[in-house]
């Protein structure tokens, strides 16, 4: 029974996480608040724009 299965390990790399510049701001007037260099949005969590999720399948419309 030498010729048997035999495992190899998957090699493959390791992608670096994408970051952002240093030093941003909220790009609220009243925020001050220091962005992280992996968000890549220009607002704070506090005030950022309002995003709604995919909605799957139709969405039927009521008559009245």
């Amino acid at each position: 029974m030498t010729d048997g299965l035999k495992a190899s390990q998957i090699k493959g790399g390791i992608r670096p996480s994408k970051s952002f510049d240093e030093g941003r701001v909220c790009k609220d007037e009243t925020c001050n608040t220091k962005l992280s260099i992996y968000n890549k949005r220009d607002h704070c969590f506090n005030h950022a724009p309002v995003k709604y999720p995919r909605v799957r399948g139709r969405i039927l419309q009521e008559t009245a």
